[in-house]
């Protein structure tokens, strides 16, 4: 059975972005473990957004997406409440709403594993003090935001 794993924007970005500092480390790293993706709109429109100087990367990453599955995660109104409290709780950071909307997933589908850039997911917590775990950290030598 394949892991289900989070994924963060930062590795979908270098995958698709040649020129990305971590381009080669994320694709050799996503070449050798097999995960099922999960993500959220959010992360999306991030991913879109970073992409925006060229609309070939844009596509390429939509169609990475749908052909390797990656499924993306409902976050609603109701999720709200949770995300404004998590916002507030990592303002000195500041957290951002993707993810917030990451976080929040991972509290909805139990899985606490992510591949992130971020070193901020060392400082998230979710109840319990429980730590989601960057199965990327020991590659990540930069902060993205």
């Amino acid at each position: 059975m394949v892991e289900s794993i989070l994924i963060d924007a930062g590795p979908l970005i270098a995958l698709v972005d040649s020129s990305d500092n971590f381009h080669g480390k994320v694709s050799d790293f996503l070449s050798k473990n097999k995960f099922r993706f999960i993500s959220t709109l959010a992360v999306f429109t991030e991913v879109s957004h970073m992409l925006d100087f060229n609309v070939h990367a844009q596509l390429n990453f939509y169609e990475w997406v749908m052909f390797k599955g990656v499924i993306i995660s409902d976050i609603n109104q109701n999720d709200m409440p949770r995300i404004l409290d998590l916002t507030k709780k990592y303002s000195d950071l500041p957290m951002d709403f993707a993810d917030a909307t990451l976080v929040v997933t991972s509290e909805k589908t139990r899985i606490r594993k992510i591949i992130s850039l971020d070193k901020d997911f060392n400082v998230y917590r979710l109840p319990g003090k429980e730590k989601i775990q960057n199965v990327f950290y020991p590659n990540v030598q930069r902060r993205h935001k």
